[in-house]
């Protein structure tokens, strides 16, 4: 990798991984534009650039986690996707090459967007929306298990725990600021576990530095997004970003197929 991929792919997880877009989904398409070697430092450096991403809402939620129910929520949210991480991280991680699945996850997930957003808005107006900031623990399981599926590439994360939200007629600032902050448990635990399994990594020479550029660029860039995307829902739907995504999984089957 060079410095300049490096850049690019701290860029964009940046700018993607809180965005219902699939963070993982882009950096695997940018990767094969950038026509990067799939090495296995190139999977570790897209999983690892998260701690950026990660130390963002750390910082910018930092009081909240001084809350020991929102932990408990938290960990309780986390539990379904730890534990299927854990058991298959060799599938997942075999998965993050092929830009296929991904295409056909953006489209899928684009598509169940925007039903579930036009089913969103028709409670909406029936005033059927739970409107609250704190929620139960049964609703962070229910959350953590939607995040389950954020474990097949291209799938998004944030998209999954927000389009369960939303199903449970949850208010679109609630659950989105969860998300958010369900973000710090999983993708904390991913990085920790890659990093040990792929230790041997950090033995080659420059590998650290661009790992310690690309997570330093990342922090910087989700910070601003997570500000952005707070303001957006405030007035808008999530329905732009499953066009986007229709729109891009549609060109890259065609790319791939």
């Amino acid at each position: 990798m060079t410095y300049l991929s490096v850049f690019i792919l701290s860029l964009l997880e940046g700018v993607t991984e809180f965005l219902p877009i699939s963070s993982t989904g882009h950096l695997i398409i940018v990767s094969h534009l950038l026509k990067l070697e799939e090495t296995d430092f190139l999977k570790l450096f897209t999983i690892v650039i998260q701690l950026g991403a990660i130390g963002a809402v750390v910082f910018y939620y930092h009081e909240k986690f001084m809350k020991i129910s929102l932990l408990k929520k938290l960990f309780i949210a986390f539990l379904p996707s730890g534990i299927m991480g854990f058991l298959f991280y060799k599938k997942i991680k075999e998965l993050l090459g092929e830009g296929s699945s991904v295409a056909v996850m953006l489209l899928l997930g684009g598509v169940i967007i925007i039903f579930v957003e036009l089913w969103y808005e028709k409670h909406k107006s029936e005033n059927n929306i739970i409107r609250t900031h704190e929620l139960s623990y049964k609703e962070s399981f229910l959350l953590g298990l939607c995040q389950v599926f954020s474990l097949i590439p291209g799938t998004s994360r944030s998209a999954s725990v927000i389009v369960g939200g939303l199903l449970l007629k949850l208010e679109r600032s609630a659950v989105t600021e969860f998300a958010f902050l369900l973000a710090v448990p999983t993708m904390l635990s991913a990085t920790l576990y890659s990093l040990y399994k792929n230790r041997e990594l950090l033995a080659t020479a420059g590998n650290v530095p661009k790992l310690l550029i690309g997570t330093t660029l990342s922090f910087i860039v989700a910070l601003a997004v997570i500000k952005w995307l707070l303001e957006y829902i405030k007035k808008n739907s999530f329905i732009p970003f499953g066009i986007y995504r229709i729109l891009l999984g549609t060109i890259l089957l065609i790319v791939f197929f």
